[in-house]
């Protein structure tokens, strides 16, 4: 089997513009499914992959968890059945495991402006650290964008920023002043490092910052202003979203932000909105305290 994950993930990788992030998780979860399975990509029924599943939640595993390896099984049974490698895909009619409803983490205005004017002091690497946490709420986006940001990518005049997402998708989304600031700033202080383009947040060393040193910035500063709770670059981008609603941005315009290619992923923050709306309604109104 290891042979067709191989091609499969060349496959992710070249035709769909994959992430090295979600090459790692599908490589992950198919190498976890075939020590499971140990036969031929042919015999392969749906009672193995029922199996594989029951397998991951009485190991203790989360549903969610269960269910994502499920969904890689299945893309890479589709992607065997198109290529004629097998005569049906097995995992089709196997049901994902009922997953619990999570809404997303989010910040409040407060706490996100403590937590972006937390960078202290003047160099590079304060100015560079309040830029990523400037763009990540002002824009949105994703840590992985924000680490494939290219100088050029930086209209700092308009206020506009070129945006690389999944499946090598671009868009452009707007920055807001503050950060448009910061980004100045940073600009400054990346010239002394003789950089003129290529990556745009950049480490001591003038090579471009990875995903992780990013999420490590940001639950450093996270972590400074006592928000305890497991924050990351995401959590911002959750809160750009639901502070958007919250102030009465359109849902496709949040879609077409956040770069999201269907609205049923951006409506998960309309449930979001309803229990900050509750919650709001529990502690102001008379009513509700009685």
């Amino acid at each position: 089997m290891t042979s067709h994950i191989q091609k499969f993930l060349r496959y992710l990788e070249i035709e769909k513009g994959a992430s090295p992030h979600t090459l790692r998780a599908y490589r992950k979860d198919l190498e976890a499914f075939s020590i499971h399975v140990k036969s031929k990509v042919e015999d392969i029924a749906m009672n193995d992959i029922r199996g594989f599943v029951a397998e991951e939640i009485n190991s203790g595993h989360k549903k969610t968890t269960a269910g994502r390896r499920l969904a890689a099984v299945r893309s890479f049974l589709k992607f065997l059945y198109r290529e004629g490698s097998i005569k049906s895909n097995p995992a089709k009619l196997v049901p994902t495991p009922k997953l619990p409803k999570m809404l997303p983490k989010f910040l409040s205005v407060d706490d996100v402006f403590a937590l972006v004017e937390k960078p202290e002091g003047i160099g590079f690497l304060p100015a560079r650290d309040r830029a990523i946490l400037e763009l990540l709420y002002s824009s949105g986006l994703r840590v992985s964008e924000l680490a494939g940001l290219n100088a050029e990518d930086i209209n700092v005049r308009e206020g506009l920023v070129k945006v690389k997402g999944k499946g090598k998708k671009e868009r452009i989304v707007p920055v807001g002043t503050k950060a448009v600031e910061a980004i100045k700033t940073y600009f400054i202080e990346r010239v002394l490092l003789k950089k003129k383009d290529g990556a745009f947040f950049l480490n001591r060393n003038g090579a471009r910052l990875t995903d992780r040193s990013i999420r490590r910035i940001v639950i450093k500063y996270a972590k400074a202003i006592g928000v305890n709770s497991r924050i990351g670059p995401h959590t911002l981008r959750h809160t750009f979203a639901s502070h958007l609603l919250q102030g009465g941005a359109d849902l496709r315009v949040i879609q077409e932000l956040l770069g999201h290619s269907s609205l049923s992923t951006t409506q998960k923050y309309t449930h979001l909105d309803i229990t900050h709306l509750m919650d709001t309604y529990d502690k102001a109104h008379p009513l509700a305290k009685k």
